[in-house]
């Protein structure tokens, strides 16, 4: 029986159906008798100074990232995007991902200022979950598209590193910045000695994590910096990365995923989808990130930069269309943007589970397509 409960945890569509199920669960407690005592218990105050929201927030997710920083190291240094025809493709999608997802949400927000914090909540990819999605399909979906896709999520994901590092950090404490840049020094000499000492590296790391929460800083940019220091030894690199990666994606995301999606839906009308905050999210996701994901590509691989990494360019747009899924990402930007209004914030909740659902539906729907034209192609008689 344990080796089966393994196999199954194995499977590369775990993730995305952990994340739906912590979804579901936090929807079902939040519109019932249960929602208080829900609110309550991220509310309680932890010996460290922080609620447990501030914590799963502020620390676990620092881990996420500290996981997305090892993993896009492994990628540029020897993995998919160590050649630049590799990495062009989704960095230049990555852009265009970004920037029409943030126009279109100031286009729809630029005469309510107090929306304006939240231009970047359209523009983040959720790796998890879009992954899932896509492997629902197995083998039937080439390899270079999931890694086109991971790949395109990293970026998306180090552009929401810069974004909250610039926009949502707030009060900076000067003393302690300056204690991040001497720890940040003392990473920098373990890694220049090329040491392995794995405990010195998350020693910092802790320190790290704890002067950049002090000095005004978001403390999940202490993730990413700790990870770029990890010298890259390519077995022990893996294995760290292998260490680390089933506590992420089956523990944390799934933890923010259930404390961020308690929303009561029963609060509000179909009129909340004429906000313009809301607006901005549905149609920046679901439509902004398409098109700007797919126009810039398209670009770059008709003038010869990149190729297509797909077998037919519809079964590339469907992949394009998964990219609309921002889920945890928009959660966690949407909790930086909107911490101080409850009400906003769960606009918020609101658009992106309504983007993120129309995104996975509809790029199932058009990768099923493909799949299908595919198919009667092969067993039609020539």
């Amino acid at each position: 029986m344990l080796r089966q409960v393994k196999k199954i945890f194995e499977l590369e569509s775990v993730t995305g159906i952990l994340l739906l199920l912590a979804t579901l669960l936090a929807l079902a407690i939040a519109n019932s008798s249960a929602f208080a005592i829900y609110q309550n218990i991220f509310a309680v105050n932890l010996p460290i100074g922080l609620t447990l929201r501030d914590f799963i927030n502020d620390a676990l997710m620092a881990v996420f990232f500290f996981l997305i920083g090892l993993e896009l190291k492994e990628e540029i240094l020897v993995g998919e995007l160590s050649t630049k025809s590799r990495a062009i493709l989704p960095l230049i999608a990555a852009c265009g991902g970004v920037i029409f997802p943030a126009l279109i949400f100031y286009f729809c927000n630029f005469d309510q200022p107090q929306n304006l914090r939240g231009f970047a909540i359209p523009t983040a990819t959720d790796i998890a979950f879009a992954y899932g999605v896509l492997c629902l399909f197995g083998k039937k979906i080439s390899k270079s598209l999931k890694v086109f896709l991971i790949s395109l999520a990293i970026f998306d994901d180090l552009v929401a590193i810069l974004i909250i590092a610039f926009f949502y950090s707030q009060n900076i404490d000067f003393v302690f910045l300056t204690l991040v840049f001497v720890v940040l020094l003392g990473l920098a000499i373990l890694n220049l000695k090329k040491s392995n000492n794995l405990v010195c590296y998350l020693l910092l790391g802790a320190m790290l994590w704890l002067m950049i929460l002090k000095s005004g800083i978001h403390p999940t940019l202490a993730g990413i910096a700790l990870a770029m220091f990890i010298p890259h030894k390519k077995d022990s690199f893996k294995k760290l990365i292998k260490k680390i990666a089933p506590a992420v994606n089956f523990l944390i995301l799934p933890i923010f995923a259930f404390a961020s999606s308690g929303v009561r839906i029963e609060n509000f009308s179909t009129e909340v989808f004429t906000k313009p905050l809301v607006l901005g999210i549905i149609l920046g996701l679901f439509f902004g990130k398409q098109i700007g994901v797919m126009l810039f590509s398209f670009i770059a691989i008709k003038s010869g930069v990149a190729k297509l990494p797909s077998k037919s360019w519809l079964e590339f747009y469907g992949v394009t269309i998964l990219t609309g899924i921002g889920f945890t990402m928009s959660f966690f930007i949407g909790s930086l943007a909107f911490l101080n209004d409850p009400l906003l914030l769960d606009w918020v909740k609101i658009a992106v589970l309504s983007a993120s659902f129309l995104a996975a539906i509809f790029g199932i729907l058009v990768i099923s397509l493909t799949i299908k034209k595919t198919n009667e192609k092969s067993i039609s008689p020539t």
